[in-house]
């Protein structure tokens, strides 16, 4: 029972926060990603990253530069029920929020007949912070029925649990590569992209009696992580007239993440034994998956109005994470996306799209101190045109998440395999809300 729990303590400090993309990626890069969500036929600045090959079309040769600020809010939320739980039907609930206040961004590239080169950096993965004030389900149900299952007379009523989880995760991206124009339809991309892992996780879990503050069981942890991998990226995009088809292939990043830890108590000792994941100096894989996306573009009215459709595929399932967690999934993720552009004038444009994501989850992906939910996007936004050479873009977009119901019978044992005369259930939630504002420059 101190090994199950303390493992479960440490799973719950690898919270990932708000995004759009795949498991572990960051796709929200751009503000005009924001507002039409389907950009992977896009010849604008932003294709630097959603179609890199794209850039050969560009209609300025020149300098370009584009800055972006986005800020993201996102709950996690548990619906716990649990038999020793002595609220009303057993029932808990606890509130996981995540805050990115500032994701920025930058773009930049230059362009001449047939050559061009381009890079952009940005927040390519995690994204924030995640606080779980009141801890997680899985800790208060381990905790009490390990001192039910010791001593009969630890019933919840005469002690009390305190616990509290902060993660922060960031994955830091700088890509640099070329395009070529090898004629006036067709553009290849070769480059790549050094992504910088930086974590932390604290935490702790403590118990002790109500009356005379006695102490039954400790753990604290802060541990921060850092690791670095190389992304390959090539691309290709083939025009005629006015459709557009792109492909963008990601390579598997490997990328093994180190601790440096600064604090590990555990109390009983027993508790420590269980806790070598996180002591000092282990590397712990949290591969990027390779990742491919393909779009079609076209002009619905010439230089007026423009429609895109585009599919995203993740290969999670072959992408190393800790203890072979992705072995779990049914399939990598899969994206579908569509989004329409329209020039109203020469000043003002808006835009929308759509983006439905659907990960391969299963009971046995799931934890309560990990977890993901099927969804779909939608944004909203705009664009000013100030001058020819200065754009303005706004948008926002929000995700609907579909609710993950995880039953735990006996013949799963129980509640998170804590005891199988002990079930219990879970239901996750998730919200999300991000607003950007970017310019870009021509030069």
């Amino acid at each position: 029972m101190n090994k199950k729990i303390t493992l479960s303590f440490i799973a719950a400090l690898a919270m990932t926060t708000a995004h759009a993309g795949g498991l572990l990626h960051n796709t929200n890069q751009h503000i005009d990603f924001m507002r039409m969500m389907a950009r992977g036929a896009s010849t604008e600045i932003d294709a630097i990253y959603t179609n890199p090959a794209g850039i050969g079309f560009m209609d300025h040769n020149g300098w370009g530069l584009s800055i972006n600020i986005q800020n993201a809010t996102q709950n996690r939320d548990i619906e716990a029920t649990f038999p020793l739980f002595s609220d009303e039907n057993h029932t808990r609930y606890y509130e996981g929020k995540a805050v990115a206040p500032i994701i920025p961004s930058i773009y930049a590239v230059y362009k001449a007949e047939r050559w061009s080169v381009a890079g952009f950096v940005g927040i390519t993965g995690g994204g924030g912070k995640c606080n779980y004030d009141k801890g997680l389900p899985l800790f208060d149900a381990a905790v009490m029925a390990g001192l039910y299952s010791a001593n009969s007379a630890l019933t919840p009523d005469v002690y009390n649990i305190n616990t509290s989880m902060r993660g922060r995760q960031y994955i830091y991206g700088a890509q640099v590569g070329g395009t070529y124009l090898f004629n006036k339809h067709f553009s290849g991309y070769v480059g790549f992209r050094m992504n910088y892992f930086d974590g932390n996780y604290r935490g702790h879990v403590d118990a002790a009696l109500k009356t005379g503050d006695v102490a039954l069981a400790h753990i604290a942890l802060d541990c921060d992580q850092t690791g670095w991998g190389i992304t390959p990226i090539i691309g290709l995009d083939y025009k005629w007239d006015r459709l557009t088809l792109a492909a963008k292939y990601e390579f598997k990043t490997k990328l093994n993440i180190e601790n440096d830890t600064k604090t590990l108590e555990a109390t009983p000792e027993a508790f420590r034994t269980a806790l070598t994941d996180f002591e000092h100096g282990v590397n712990t894989p949290s591969d990027l998956p390779s990742v491919l996306y393909l779009a079609a573009g076209y002009e619905i009215i010439p230089n007026k109005l423009r429609g895109t459709v585009e599919y995203h595929f993740y290969d999670d399932r072959h992408a190393g994470m800790a203890h072979d967690k992705q072995k779990a999934l049914r399939h990598g993720t899969h994206e579908i996306l569509a989004g329409v552009e329209w020039d109203i004038t020469k000043m003002f444009t808006v835009s929308a799209g759509f983006q439905n994501t659907d990960y391969g989850l299963t009971d046995e992906f799931q934890t309560s101190t990990s977890f993901s939910c099927d969804s779909y996007s939608i944004g909203l936004g705009g664009a000013i045109n100030i001058t020819p050479k200065i754009k303005v873009n706004l948008g926002y977009f929000w995700t609907s998440y579909k609710d993950y119901n995880k039953t735990m019978g006996a013949d799963k044992g129980g509640y998170n395999g804590i005891s199988a005369a002990l079930p219990g259930k879970d239901v996750y939630s998730r919200t999300n809300r991000v607003f950007g504002a970017g310019i870009d420059f021509k030069f």
